[in-house]
């Protein structure tokens, strides 16, 4: 049985990869995360649309408050390709890479690229409230590294050296889009008011 005075938040996602970001990036706040993978469709034209449905619809089922995140990865000389819809051009991370990849071969390098995250906190009865965060960076030719998930093996963090895949959990959320946004999310005191 929880304990009463835990405080919970809910995050949308079913990702083990997101929610470990999540613990750590909430650590040391007092919240108990759990996970809430409502499986709506990202429906919405852009990040912070999507971040909102995710977190409200989590909220909506939980009963809790609510951390919702959609982000992408943009490459300049494709025209922001895969954008929006970066989870979803392929179903799984190899087709992805693969499918950048081909997107790439011919095209002048450095390939820069930006990664962008929107995060939505919903709480029930308030109004949704929402942060973004935006790291530059390059696409790599192959994937280097062993960590993270998604595109973190090809995007390079010039000023390190190393790609996403490559950097310790540590490195990564000095340096991550989803830290950033979360830290306007913190910065701006709404996970430590009254919720």
């Amino acid at each position: 049985m929880p304990d009463s005075s835990e405080r919970r938040l809910a995050i949308a996602t079913g990702n083990p990869g997101k929610l470990a970001e999540y613990e750590d990036l909430l650590a040391g706040l007092g919240w108990v995360l759990i996970p809430c993978d409502t499986g709506v469709a990202e429906t919405g034209a852009t990040y912070e649309a999507n971040a909102r449905l995710k977190a409200e619809a989590a909220a909506a089922a939980s009963g809790l408050p609510a951390l919702g995140d959609d982000s992408g990865l943009e490459v300049e000389g494709l025209g922001g390709f895969p954008g929006l819809h970066s989870a979803r051009v392929a179903p799984t991370q190899p087709e992805r890479l693969a499918i950048l990849a081909q997107r790439l071969a011919g095209q002048p390098r450095p390939w820069r690229a930006r990664f962008v995250c929107w995060v939505a906190l919903a709480v029930p009865g308030r109004p949704t409230r929402t942060f973004a965060g935006e790291v530059e960076g390059e696409i790599v030719p192959e994937p280097v590294g062993e960590g993270g998930f998604g595109y973190d093996p090809v995007f390079l963090v010039p000023e390190l050296g190393q790609t996403y895949a490559q950097m310790g959990r540590e490195a990564k959320h000095r340096f991550s889009h989803r830290t950033r946004a979360v830290r306007r999310l913190i910065d701006s005191g709404a996970l430590t008011e009254p919720l």
